[in-house]
């Protein structure tokens, strides 16, 4: 199925399970989702459970954490990331912290769902993946799509975690194909990275679309590298991956963040501290160039990390010991 289509179906899965899981958000109800990533549920579930909402992510994120510190599992949709910054307070101030203020006796097991990342001509103002913005907030986790399957079976894992949960899903993935196992089977559990290919030489770590382009450059460098989707940002699998580097001896993670701020240098830094003797090599980051995502096809295209841009960067770096500059730096184009 399309990876909208996975979305689909966890969600109808677990409201069919669990009577207290409800969607809310702009257009998921009569229009099936702006990205129809809610196509059908509203004829199967009512209008009681699937909800559209007013243009205020504040008022029905905020309804939602009242309505999971009373007993639903509310799932919001936030048709871009973007438009999660007028209602970072009810998620990051009031939804994560009520666990704690309350002594464990309040819970809040709600969803936040959104949109991410470019690659789809949605201008720079509905293009970031902005992880940055809840990632370092303590009681929240955070997870992130790659394909059909890990939109499936976050999806599920997060309805049913019993607190608050950011799932990112990449926009420019929803077409995608894949199998996907469903059922209790196909639930992918947060904290846990996939190894998608072993390897010897150099480990990779990617993210969201940026699993698929890190797969694509592998082959096409023909390195025998051992590719990890990091799947959950927080809690991330440290185990796994120190595991990896200490047995190849060496860390790449490509992100399609820009290079400041980006959640590879969390990567970078723990390995670094705790598998430092094992490396051979030092660990880099693959990402975007410090500036906005471009509208025009062709640069956006640029800005992302592509599979020849990071075939070409595994080469050299396996091939130097060293790290390759950046395009942008190489081009002369920043300093």
């Amino acid at each position: 199925m399309r990876m909208r289509q996975a979305v689909v179906a966890a969600l109808a899965d677990e409201m069919r399970a669990d009577e207290s899981v409800m969607l809310m958000g702009e257009d998921v109800a009569a229009a099936g989702g702006p990205f129809k990533t809610s196509e059908g549920l509203l004829d199967e579930f009512g209008g009681l459970r699937v909800r559209d909402t007013p243009i205020s992510e504040m008022a029905f994120t905020g309804a939602a954490v009242g309505a999971a510190c009373l007993g639903l599992r509310p799932v919001v949709e936030i048709m871009f990331m973007e438009f999660l910054g007028v209602a970072l307070d009810m998620v990051v101030t009031e939804a994560a912290k009520f666990h704690y203020l309350s002594g464990g006796r309040i819970t809040v097991p709600m969803v936040v769902r959104a949109s991410v990342g470019s690659g789809g001509g949605f201008g720079l103002q509905h293009s970031q993946t902005l992880e940055n913005w809840v990632t370092a907030t303590p009681g929240l986790c955070v997870v992130v799509a790659s394909d059909p399957q890990t939109a499936y079976g976050l999806n599920r894992a997060a309805i049913r975690h019993d607190g608050p949960v950011v799932v990112l899903e990449p926009r420019a993935l929803y077409p995608v194909r894949g199998d996907v196992v469903t059922g209790d089977a196909g639930i992918v559990p947060i904290g846990r990275a996939r190894v998608l290919r072993r390897g010897a030489d150099v480990t990779v770590v990617a993210l969201g679309q940026t699993v698929g382009v890190a797969l694509a450059a592998v082959a096409d460098a023909g390195v025998d590298a051992e590719v990890i989707d990091l799947a959950t940002l927080v809690p991330w699998d440290r185990d796994t991956v120190r595991k990896s580097v200490r047995r190849t001896g060496r860390l790449v993670v490509v992100e399609e963040a820009p290079e400041s701020g980006g959640w590879g240098h969390e990567i970078v830094s723990s390995v670094t501290s705790a598998v430092f003797s094992d490396l051979t090599a030092p660990p880099f980051r693959i990402t975007s160039p410090d500036v906005p995502v471009p509208y025009s096809p062709a640069l956006e295209a640029r800005y992302l990390p592509t599979r020849e841009y990071v075939a070409r960067q595994l080469t050299s770096y396996l091939r130097s010991g060293t790290v390759p500059a950046p395009w942008w730096i190489e081009e002369g184009l920043a300093r």
